[in-house]
């Protein structure tokens, strides 16, 4: 219910890497190699937190981590892209989850502040973007919500210029949730739509399922129902104008 100070960010890696034995930074075969910031809060609204914790993570004298090894990962908070850029210099990643702003406002409620249009455009001047460090497209697999093959074409044209890969992620469910995980063949005819079109679209192997600790699982579960009601009503309210504009 706070930011994370640096000191806190760097200890959680530091945990792992007393866990492991990981020890010295700088041993040829460390067995922590790429750090992502994610899943503890928005990196970009903590970010001279961020920044500090990942300059003692790159650097020669600290933890001594290629920035190429880095990945930042936003939900999108479009004014701070560029600073992460330029001052932290780390690869970055984008939850985008949907193909179109009425979707997208719902799934990623900071979309109604910062629209598809204005974040994919951030992502396309973003510094250092190149076929090296290829911008990672996050996008988990909601049934009958956002994983259409007309949403995969869609996806495509969307990131179109950007050297880009997407990452597919099966939805973790938790108690109450308004979503379902998409069908595993679904997932699979939307992965290879967006390989045909020369992106690497690798599904993510989930983990913590059992636990509650998923990628999407970590919040109270008081507070996830509440929010689960809210983007049902959402939701529907959107599948239901659709239907009012279909011929009947």
């Amino acid at each position: 219910m706070r930011n994370l100070g640096p000191d806190e960010i760097l200890g959680q890696l530091f945990v792992a890497r007393d866990a492991l034995g990981d020890w010295p930074s700088t041993a040829p075969d460390r067995k922590v190699t790429n750090i992502v910031m994610m899943g503890m809060g928005e990196p970009l609204y903590n970010f001279d937190n961020v920044k500090a914790a990942l300059a003692a993570v790159t650097d020669g004298d600290g933890l001594a981590l290629s920035k190429r090894r880095v990945t930042l990962s936003t939900a999108g908070v479009v004014p701070m892209i560029p600073r992460a850029g330029s001052e932290i210099g780390s690869g970055l990643a984008i939850s985008l989850h949907a193909v179109r702003n009425d979707i997208r406002d719902v799934i990623v409620p900071i979309n109604k502040k910062y629209p598809l249009e204005e974040l994919l455009e951030a992502c396309r001047t973003y510094p250092g973007a190149s076929n090296a460090r290829r911008i990672t497209f996050e996008y988990v697999m909601l049934k009958g919500v956002n994983d259409s093959l007309a949403e995969a074409r869609e996806l495509v044209k969307l990131i179109k210029g950007i050297p880009a890969k997407i990452n597919l992620i099966p939805f973790n469910p938790w108690p109450g949730a308004p979503y379902e995980c998409s069908d595993w063949a679904q997932i699979e005819k939307f992965a290879e739509i967006v390989n045909r079109a020369g992106y690497a679209s690798p599904v993510r192997t989930p983990r913590g399922r059992d636990i509650m600790a998923a990628c999407g699982q970590l919040k109270s579960e008081s507070v996830k129902e509440r929010a689960s009601a809210k983007m049902a009503r959402e939701l529907a309210d959107i599948q239901s104008g659709q239907l009012a504009r279909m011929p009947q």
